[in-house]
C-alpha cells in the first residue's frame, strides 16, 4: 500500500501535467517530484505517465489509480477537519478563482473579513479573464461569470451585479450631453479586446450598438483605469465605481445590465464539511459586499450634481 504523500505527489503531477508545475504546488523542485514518480512507477510496476515534450499525461493504469488517489485525498482532507483546529474555527489553504473584476474589486474585502475571523486561513486569490479548471485543481473553489454546461461539479448563483456605461467627470464635460445611445456616436468606446471574449456575458458593448472597441484590454481594471484616465466610454461594473473617483454612470435610465457570479465547486468537495463552510462564508459574503457598494454609488449620486 503506498503511503499519503506518494499519492499526493501523483495527484500534483496528474493535474499540473509537468513536473515544474507539479513542483511548485508542492513547494519543491523538479527533479524531487521526477523521483518521487519513478519511486512510486517502481513500486506498482507500472508506468503511470506518458513522458513527452508537452508534459506528462496520464496512461490507462495512471487513469485508474486517478480515483484511488482522489479518494485518499478526500479521506485526509475529512480527517484533518475533523480533528484539528478549535471548534468553528477554520482553518488551512483556500484557493479561489475568479475574473479580474471580480478578484480586484470584492474579493480582497471579502477574504480580509473571512482571515479576521478565521486567521488559521491562508487565502489565495487567482485572478485570471478566463474559466478555471476545477478538475485540475487549478483552485479549491472558482467564480464565474455564467454556469458551466458540463463536468462534475457544484454550481450555485452568487450574487447579482449591475453595470451601467460610464465616463470620467472631465471627458463628459468636454463633450456634447449623452441623452440617448444614438449620441454615442464618435465617442471612443472602452472595453473587452473582441477575440478575447472567453464569455458571451462579457460582450457588454453590444448592448450599445457599438460596431468598434477604440480601446480595447481584456483585464476590468485595465479598462475603468482607461475611463479614469479620460480615454472614453464603458460599461463598467458599480462595484468597481467606489475605486474610481470622478468616474459616473450615464444613461442610466437608458442603459442597464444585470448579470450574476456563480460559486463554482468540485463534486467531490460536497463530502468536505471544511470546503462547504468556506463556500458558504464566501458567498454570503460576496452578496453583502456588491450590496455594499451598489448602495455606496446611488447614495453618492443622490448627493452630487446631475450629470451632463
Amino acid at each position: 500500500m503506498q503511503d499519503w504523500d506518494d499519492l499526493k505527489v501523483f495527484l500534483a503531477v496528474a493535474r499540473a501535467e509537468t513536473l515544474s508545475g507539479a513542483g511548485r504546488r508542492l513547494r519543491c523542485d523538479a527533479a524531487t517530484v521526477g523521483r518521487r514518480i519513478a519511486r512510486l512507477e517502481q513500486a506498482l510496476g507500472a508506468e503511470l505517465f506518458l513522458r513527452s515534450v508537452q508534459g506528462y499525461a496520464l496512461t490507462d493504469a495512471g487513469a485508474r489509480l486517478l480515483p484511488h488517489a482522489e479518494a485518499a485525498e478526500g479521506a485526509m482532507q475529512a480527517a484533518t477537519e475533523d480533528l484539528g483546529g478549535a471548534a468553528g474555527e477554520l482553518s488551512g489553504q483556500l484557493r479561489i478563482g475568479a475574473p479580474d473584476g471580480c478578484a480586484n474589486f470584492l474579493l480582497p474585502q471579502v477574504c480580509a473579513r473571512l482571515s479576521d475571523a478565521h486567521p488559521g486561513l491562508e487565502i489565495q486569490i487567482v485572478a485570471l479573464p478566463r474559466v478555471f479548471n476545477l478538475s485540475k485543481r487549478e483552485a479549491d473553489m472558482a467564480i464565474g461569470v455564467s454556469p458551466p454546461a458540463a463536468g462534475r461539479l457544484v454550481v450555485q448563483r452568487l450574487a447579482d451585479y449591475h453595470l451601467h456605461l460610464a465616463g470620467h467627470a472631465d471627458y463628459l464635460a468636454r463633450h456634447p450631453p449623452i441623452r440617448g445611445l444614438a449620441d454615442l456616436r464618435g465617442h471612443r468606446m472602452i472595453g473587452y479586446i473582441p477575440d478575447m471574449i472567453f464569455d458571451k456575458e462579457l460582450d457588454y458593448l453590444a448592448e450599445t450598438g457599438a460596431e468598434t472597441v477604440g480601446l480595447g484590454s481584456n483585464s476590468v481594471p485595465v479598462q475603468l483605469m482607461a475611463v479614469r484616465a479620460g480615454a472614453g466610454l464603458a460599461i463598467v461594473h458599480d462595484f468597481a465605481l467606489p475605486f474610481a473617483p470622478g468616474v459616473r454612470r450615464v444613461l442610466t435610465d437608458r442603459l442597464s445590465l444585470k448579470r450574476s457570479f456563480w460559486l463554482i465547486r468540485h463534486a467531490d468537495d460536497r463530502r468536505s464539511d471544511r470546503l462547504t463552510r468556506l463556500a458558504e462564508a464566501l458567498a454570503q459574503g460576496v452578496r453583502r459586499e456588491v450590496a455594499r457598494l451598489e448602495a455606496e454609488v446611488l447614495a453618492g449620486e443622490h448627493t452630487a450634481s446631475p450629470a451632463p
